[in-house]
């Protein structure tokens, strides 16, 4: 198998070494031409290819277009662009996805023939008659085939909008709880700078109220208030009390010794 394989490229390369520059510039703008999305065309296969049918073409094609082979600006480009394709052809989980989505084509256009026969007496019958063979025929045609080619670009199309919107809207969750959190990491920085502050200046609010108790508070200005009741005076030269008539306190002060009350 490895000798043969290996023939097989020296066949290629023998060949090609004989290919003109404008096939090789043909075949340059035809791949950077294709679909993106569909490494079938790239590669330039049918749609149920084989993997080992992927892996043939690919070699006879990158010898084609060989940025050291082609003079085309842009060989590199389509070069890439086939290992590209043969990549995702070979991956199991890409490959299932496109036969998928051209499973998909098929129905629909096999559904939307069922409808046109219906309407189309004569090709009813015949469809009918030939058990199946009919159809068989019809989607071995050039004409089915092209079809089948837009359909599945469409699919494509629209998968990968979809595939395109919902990341889309991922990034833009992912935005949204990343602002939140921001904002609630700035809301708690902003809290715990607040308590510190608040904590520094406890020493000075603690003092300035000592400072207030020590000192009472001060009489308005223009007050008068009456002296503080003393028992007597340190010299004992007078005791300070208020005066009484008929039971009731008075506001006058006498001095105790002075007069009798």
């Amino acid at each position: 198998m490895g000798e043969s394989a290996t023939d097989e490229d020296l066949l290629l390369k023998s060949f090609f070494a004989e290919v003109s520059e404008v096939e090789r510039d043909n075949e340059v703008v035809r791949i950077l031409s294709c679909f993106k999305l569909n490494p079938f065309e790239h590669l330039n296969l049918p749609f149920d290819s084989f993997p080992e049918d992927v892996k043939k073409q690919y070699r006879k094609l990158s010898l084609l277009v060989h940025p050291d082979k082609c003079k085309h600006p842009q060989a590199k480009e389509a070069f890439g662009a086939l290992a590209k394709a043969q990549q995702l052809l070979l991956d199991q989980q890409e490959r299932d996805y496109l036969l998928s989505q051209i499973n998909a084509a098929k129905e629909e256009l096999r559904a939307k023939r069922k409808k046109h026969l219906k309407k189309d007496t004569a090709s009813k019958i015949k469809s009918l008659v030939e058990e199946g063979k009919y159809d068989q025929q019809y989607e071995q045609s050039e004409e089915f085939k092209q079809e089948l080619k837009l359909k599945v670009r469409e699919l494509l199309t629209e998968q990968e909008w979809r595939r395109r919107k919902m990341q889309m809207r991922i990034s833009e969750e992912e935005g949204r709880l990343k602002k939140d959190e921001e904002e609630t990491k700035e809301m708690w920085k902003r809290k715990r700078e607040h308590e510190e502050q608040w904590e520094g200046t406890r020493e000075q609010r603690v003092s300035s109220w000592r400072d207030f108790m020590k000192g009472g508070k001060k009489s308005k200005k223009g007050e008068i208030r009456p002296p503080k009741l003393k028992t007597e005076d340190p010299n004992k030269s007078y005791v300070q009390r208020p005066a009484t008539l008929g039971g009731s306190v008075i506001g006058d002060w006498v001095l105790w010794g002075s007069r009798k009350l």
